[in-house]
């Protein structure tokens, strides 16, 4: 239903997103995507490169007088830094004539944790930035460009989304799962690094000023909690439609993200399933649905479909691969071991990288939203949401008529 493509290089021209299935009608706050790319951009630990760019999404289809017609939309982000890799990053079988920038020799010492080694064996090429260009972060910005679009369609629907880390390194924030939609969505764009406690904040800054004195690197983990999601998205009849494994994939397909937890995640494994199961308890509940839940240790998912409650889906990022004191490596010109290479990076990066989750999981929503609901104008969509959600609360009101009067 939603889909999308990007294409483009680190330190290439520009980036360019292709998103498709987006309804017409909708109307595009194009400041709310900058802003997006602009939050994509900061974080406590990010490196020189951010300084450089100013990401902004030009849209060039799919949209006319600030409304989507109902095409694919094309957008392009611009690098700012194209001005100095123009004599090494030219698509021509030669730099052109009044190119710029350094000619930089080939790079040949990969780095472990990163593409390099697997990409150069996989595409048969001799210098690593055939590779890292690509499976460079940078490719995420297109992405953030793509959900922040995302974002408004469920926006249109009432959904919203935010996020939040609660670790970095060793320092963790104690029971994540406490911390509101609220709380976490009244966190500033500027805030260094997105985390709800100020004392715990502090605690990880230090540690990323370690790790940078070190010349080392740092990971974490964040949250991504998305609020008004209509029960239902989703299926349990086939393995590929679970939007549990959905969302798993598009976070773990971000660049460093090695773990992914829906609700409670990993820890539901240790304790007892009395301990684990979200009790279903008479109330006015969400999404049409009479009930209420006193926890929500599910994480708003139940066999792969949506229950009606928060959706909170939790992500764990490895340190970043660049290190400023490099780790042991082997030179593929001459197989001779040397330091790895070095490349322009971040100390830590996990700010950022729920910035991209944020946008994953508004495209995952998106696809689900209308593989539910379908339609072809954001008047079909509302119309279909209204309709299954005020014929949820008549079945249930219903039932309990019938069981009153029997």
């Amino acid at each position: 239903m939603v889909r999308f493509l990007t294409a483009g290089e680190s330190h290439g021209r520009a980036l360019v997103v292709i998103l498709e299935g987006i309804p017409a009608g909708l109307r595009l706050d194009l400041d709310s995507i900058t802003r997006d790319l602009r939050r994509r951009q900061g974080g406590y630990g990010r490196g020189r490169r951010m300084a450089i760019e100013s990401d902004r999404a030009d849209i060039l289809s799919g949209v006319r007088a600030g409304e989507t017609i109902g095409g694919p939309i094309a957008m392009v982000i611009e690098n700012r830094d194209w001005v100095n890799w123009q004599q090494t990053m030219h698509t021509g079988p030669e730099p052109a004539p009044d190119a710029r920038g350094a000619r930089r020799a080939p790079v040949t010492r990969p780095r472990p944790g990163h593409a390099d080694l697997a990409g150069l064996a996989k595409y048969g090429r001799d210098d690593v930035r055939d590779i890292l260009e690509r499976a460079s972060a940078r490719e995420t910005a297109a992405r953030v460009a793509a959900g922040a679009v995302a974002r408004q369609l469920l926006a249109s629907a009432g959904i919203r989304l935010t996020s939040h880390v609660f670790a970095i390194g060793s320092v963790s924030v104690p029971d994540h799962l406490t911390v509101s939609f609220e709380r976490a969505a009244a966190l500033p764009d500027d805030s260094p690094l997105r985390c709800v406690d100020d004392e715990a904040a502090g605690r990880m800054i230090a540690e990323i000023d370690s790790a940078k004195a070190a010349g080392d690197t740092m990971g974490g983990a964040f949250e991504i909690i998305a609020t008004g999601v209509p029960v239902g998205l989703g299926s349990y009849v086939q393995w590929d439609r679970k939007l549990d494994g959905r969302l798993a994939q598009a976070l773990m397909s971000i660049p460093a993200i090695k773990g992914v937890g829906i609700g409670i995640g990993p820890e539901a494994a240790a304790r007892p399933g009395s301990r684990v199961h979200d009790e279903i308890l008479l109330g006015e509940g969400s999404g049409g649905l009479p009930v209420v839940r006193p926890t929500n240790n599910a994480g708003g998912l139940e066999g792969g479909v949506t229950n009606g409650q928060d959706l909170r889906v939790s992500a764990w990022m490895k340190p970043i691969a660049t290190l400023m004191k490099p780790l042991r490596s082997v030179n593929i010109t001459d197989l001779t071991e040397s330091g790895a290479a070095i490349e322009r990076s971040d100390v830590c990066a996990v700010p950022a990288a729920a910035v991209v989750g944020e946008a994953m999981v508004a495209l995952t929503l998106a696809d689900a939203l209308l593989e539910k609901f379908g339609g072809d104008s954001i008047g079909e969509l509302t119309h279909a949401i209204e309709e299954w959600t005020s014929g949820l609360k008549d079945r249930f009101r219903a039932r309990a008529r019938g069981a009153f009067r029997g």
